[in-house]
């Protein structure tokens, strides 16, 4: 079912909802130029939840997206570690509700 190729079928959303789309475009490319925080450090948050969510073309994505703004193999490996991190994490909180009473 993934495939890359399967991006250019993003031109039939654009088509068929062109106002939605546009505001989605360009609620996107707001999202992650430079603010607050870097390019940079909003790929490497974008990595994070990409594998947090496991979504194999936004990892692909912002992955490429991350190492074009400088990202190390270290920031994405650390980026990956805290990922698993809260992924563990929720795990664990939402054990307590084996619990309740």
């Amino acid at each position: 079912m993934f495939d890359m190729k399967n991006l250019s079928n993003l031109k039939t959303l654009d088509e068929n909802a062109p106002d939605a789309m546009k505001a989605f475009w360009a609620f996107d490319k707001a999202a992650f130029a430079d603010g607050a925080l870097t390019a940079q450090h909003k790929q490497l948050i974008a990595v994070a939840v990409a594998l947090t969510t496991q979504c194999p073309y936004c990892i692909e994505i912002h992955t490429k997206a991350a190492r074009d703004a400088g990202a190390s193999d270290a920031q994405l490996t650390e980026a990956a570690v805290v990922a698993a991190a809260i992924r563990a994490g929720g795990a664990i909180t939402h054990a307590t509700h084996l619990f309740a009473g």
